[in-house]
C-alpha cells in the first residue's frame, strides 16, 4: 500500500476543506494518508518532515495569503532543508493545491512556490491531470465544474467570505479529490 503525506496550513477551515477531499481520493485510491495540518510557523515540524520521509508522495496546500503560501508553510519548507542537503526526498512524487477568495490573487505563483520546493528537493511534480472547468461537458465554469478556474499546475480553489461548510463549492471539492486519486494512482505505479 502507497503512503500519501499530505502537509497543508489552513487558516479559517476552507483550506483544510480541500485537504480533506484530497485525502478521500487518495484513500478510495488505496492509499494510506497521513494528514499533517500545520498550525503555526513557529511550531516542531519534526512529525510532519517524518511524515514526509516515510511517503511515497506528498501533496502539499496552503491558503494563498499576499500571493503565496502562508507563513506556516513556509517555514516548514525551509525546515526541509537538512533533509535537502542529503537528498532525503528525491524521486518522491509531489503535487499541490491552494485556496483564497479571489478566482486570481496570483493562486498560481502558490503552486509555483510548491513546485520549486519539490524540483529542489529533486521530487517527481504531478498536476491533477483534469482538463478545464468548461471542458467537461459545462458551457461554462460553473461552481460544481471540476477545475472551473483552469489550473493544470495544482488544484486552484476558491472560497467565497463564508463558512467552510459552505464553501469551496463542490466542484473544487471533486477537483481536490481527483488529484488524490490521480497522486495515489501515480505513486502505486511507481513503487510497483
Amino acid at each position: 500500500m502507497t503512503k500519501i503525506a499530505i502537509v497543508y496550513h489552513s487558516g479559517y477551515g476552507h483550506t483544510a476543506v480541500i485537504a480533506d477531499a484530497v485525502a478521500a481520493g487518495a484513500k478510495a485510491a488505496g492509499a494510506q494518508v497521513h494528514l499533517a495540518r500545520l498550525e503555526s510557523a513557529s511550531q516542531d515540524f519534526t512529525p510532519a518532515l517524518e511524515a514526509v520521509s516515510g511517503a511515497d508522495a506528498v501533496i502539499f496546500g496552503a491558503p494563498t495569503y499576499m500571493g503565496d503560501v502562508s507563513a506556516p508553510l513556509r517555514a516548514f519548507f525551509e525546515a526541509s532543508s537538512k533533509i535537502w542537503m542529503g537528498q532525503g526526498w528525491k524521486d518522491k512524487l509531489a503535487a499541490g493545491f491552494t485556496n483564497g477568495l479571489t478566482f486570481g490573487g496570483n493562486k498560481d505563483h502558490t503552486l509555483t512556490s510548491m513546485w520549486v520546493l519539490a524540483m529542489q528537493h529533486g521530487m517527481l511534480w504531478t498536476g491533477p491531470g483534469v482538463p478545464l472547468g468548461n471542458m467537461n461537458g459545462n458551457t461554462s465554469a460553473a461552481p460544481e465544474a471540476a477545475n472551473r478556474i483552469g489550473s493544470a499546475l495544482g488544484v486552484i480553489a476558491q472560497s467565497d467570505n463564508a463558512a467552510p461548510d459552505v464553501t469551496p463549492p463542490a466542484g473544487d471539492r471533486e477537483f481536490a479529490r481527483l488529484l488524490g486519486e490521480r497522486v495515489a494512482k501515480l505513486a502505486a505505479k511507481l513503487a510497483g
